[in-house]
């Protein structure tokens, strides 16, 4: 059951979040209390804040939010072998495979960052993945002959779609497995937004874990829901501090998902095109209309140089951006469009 914010502490490591005027004061300002909750899914928790009039109502709006995460998640989940994505990854090699309409768009708006991130952004890295121990947190060094083995499973241009029959098929007849990690959990923020804007929800704040969030409108008396990001290089020190209505936010990392061997660090997001973990890049956050494409664009660009990250973000409209490169002894910050100075840690 969700409950009345009293005090709402960092709801990530990666991006911290501060609400003004929350605690019993807030219910004597108008109809519309602040509650919270929190619901595991897709490897991650999902918290939503949001303002509701009663307690029933907010039950009533978590629920339905919650459910729509999990039906999501039994859809494009590539660790439930009943979901339709996995469904796909086994057959399409084969034949082509007719698909619901959802999963369908959901595909093709995968590939088409890929189309335009030059494959930096590619959901046949699920095979890598594995062979880099990522999935079930067994980080492992995999000897190159495996790698050269596994290339004829990836690449996404091997996928192909047929939108008047809505199939999908696999030209290198093999079986792929699609990894929807880079964009799968945004896809589900921006349903959720969809279903809580239909509620008619005045104010909201829905996190996928430490990586995606969106924020419908503002709480009351407030421009935005403020957001720290934090520095990479510097623990515990903030990069910037915006407010956010309206918009998704996408953060990037290694600070979470890494393993370390013989005192090198591994991070969890891998180059599709060297098939290793990326290298000489700290963090990346964008700012985007949808939860989906920041969270598309945040994994594209931090697999891609920056100067290639600014010609991508460049040419998306309403779309703002930090990339921290370099290691943490010499990080390299570079704003794209962002709209609050840097407060770069010395």
């Amino acid at each position: 059951m969700p409950r009345l914010i009293q005090i709402l502490r960092d709801a990530a490591l990666l991006v911290a979040l501060t609400l003004p005027g929350t605690g019993p004061a807030l219910s004597q300002q108008g109809p519309l209390v602040l509650f919270r909750d929190v619901h595991r899914a897709m490897g991650s928790e999902f918290t939503i804040d949001l303002y509701a009039p009663n307690q029933e109502t907010a039950d009533r709006w978590m629920q339905i939010s919650f459910e729509e995460v999990d039906r999501i998640e039994a859809l494009l989940s590539n660790y439930q072998p009943t979901s339709e994505l996995s469904r796909i990854s086994r057959e399409a090699g084969t034949h082509p495979v007719t698909t619901d309409p959802e999963t369908f768009d959901f595909v093709q708006t995968a590939l088409s960052w890929s189309s335009r991130s030059n494959g930096a952004f590619d959901i046949t890295v699920g095979p890598l993945m594995r062979a880099w121990g990522f999935f079930f947190n067994h980080g492992r060094i995999p000897p190159e002959e495996e790698l050269l083995a596994l290339k004829k499973q990836t690449g996404w241009s091997n996928i192909h779609l047929d939108a008047s029959t809505r199939t999908v098929s696999f030209i290198n007849h093999s079986s792929m497995e699609l990894d929807p990690g880079g964009i799968g959990k945004g896809y589900a923020v921006d349903r959720v937004v969809a279903l809580l804007r239909q509620q008619h929800v005045s104010a909201a704040l829905i996190s996928a874990g430490s990586s995606t969030i969106y924020a419908i409108s503002a709480p009351p008396g407030s421009q935005g829901w403020p957001v720290n990001i934090a520095d990479p290089a510097h623990a515990g020190s903030t990069l910037s501090t915006i407010l956010l209505a309206d918009t998704s936010l996408s953060t990037s990392a290694c600070t979470e998902k890494f393993f370390i061997k013989d005192g090198h660090r591994y991070c969890h997001i891998l180059d599709p095109h060297t098939m290793h973990p990326v290298e000489n890049m700290l963090q990346t956050t964008v700012i985007a209309p949808s939860a989906t494409d920041s969270d598309a664009l945040s994994t594209a660009t931090f697999v891609m140089d920056p100067d290639a990250s600014a010609r991508l973000l460049q040419s998306c409209p309403q779309t703002e951006a930090v990339i921290v490169s370099g290691t943490p002894d010499s990080p390299r910050y570079r704003p794209i469009h962002w709209p609050k100075p840097l407060h770069e840690a010395r």
